[in-house]
């Protein structure tokens, strides 16, 4: 990597990777144009004696201000986030529907950090729906789920099977991205329960593929680790009580941290090409 110039500027190699840092740590915004070095900035002075105390005068009673009241979200009024949700996920009859109730929906933090909502990508209506944890920066910036790495790695996964994403639909838990790609949290999660249930049952597919430990903890129910719950087939219990076959499978950028667990994984997309082969979808 060049190194930056005396004068403290930066070649363009070297901003671009800053820059790629920066957004990969969750910094999203800038306050000025240039940073600011507030070590150099000179310190106040103090005017009077050294021995005397600063005094420093009272607020006059007109400039303080009463506390701002608490303003309650649109989608949150009189009802917890999660009972919110759920309300607004009922009421969507298309997945079309549910997007726009997700769009509107306040009830999820991350919402106002995120660039963007991330509903879904390939096709509804497929033989299997695989459901991740949350979206990354490059699908926070495309609004497409696993376009980053992972997503090509995904891809590629897909087609040792036959399969591509004209013949799958995809969609994550929650569907705005943490900041810094952080693990989202229970009180995230859940208020987005709801939406990710409701557009499996309207998507409708033969087959749940749960990718990551997330994935399959919060819809399956799965108390072990991912790495033991892998390759292990599950009832998903639709909302009118229809069963779908399930199966957890690790994260594929669980894989490009971990590579000796490709094996694994590819033993678990034979599989469900097996499930798909032995069992054709009924009309």
């Amino acid at each position: 990597m060049a190194m930056a110039p005396d004068d403290g500027t930066l070649d363009a190699e070297t901003a671009a990777a800053a820059l790629l840092w920066w957004t990969a740590t969750g910094v999203g915004f800038t306050l000025n144009e240039r940073p600011t070095d507030h070590f150099a900035a000179p310190a106040p002075s103090i005017e009077g004696r050294p021995d005397r105390p600063l005094a420093v005068p009272a607020a006059p009673p007109a400039l303080v201000r009463p506390p701002l009241a608490r303003l309650e979200p649109p989608a949150l009024a009189g009802a917890s986030a999660p009972t919110a949700a759920a309300e607004l996920a009922a009421s969507a009859q298309d997945l079309s529907s549910l997007r726009a109730a997700l769009e509107r929906f306040e009830g999820c933090a991350l919402k106002r950090t995120a660039t963007q909502l991330v509903f879904s990508d390939g096709v509804p209506g497929s033989r299997v729906m695989f459901v991740g944890e949350g979206p990354g920066g490059d699908e926070d910036r495309i609004g497409r789920p696993f376009v980053g790495r992972a997503g090509q790695l995904l891809d590629r996964m897909l087609s040792a099977i036959g399969l591509d994403r004209s013949r799958v639909y995809i969609a994550n838990v929650v569907p705005w991205r943490p900041p810094g790609n952080r693990t989202p949290t229970p009180e995230e999660t859940q208020a987005c329960l709801p939406f990710i249930k409701r557009q499996i049952d309207l998507a409708d597919p033969e087959i749940l593929v749960c990718l990551g430990a997330l994935s399959a903890q919060t819809l399956l129910g799965v108390k072990s680790g991912i790495t033991r719950a892998r390759g292990s087939w599950f009832s998903y219990q639709r909302e009118d009580e229809r069963p779908i076959r399930a199966l957890a499978m690790l994260h594929p950028a669980y894989l490009l941290r971990q590579p000796s667990q490709k094996r694994a994984a590819w033993a678990d997309m034979r599989a469900l090409a097996a499930a798909l082969a032995g069992a054709p979808r009924p009309q």
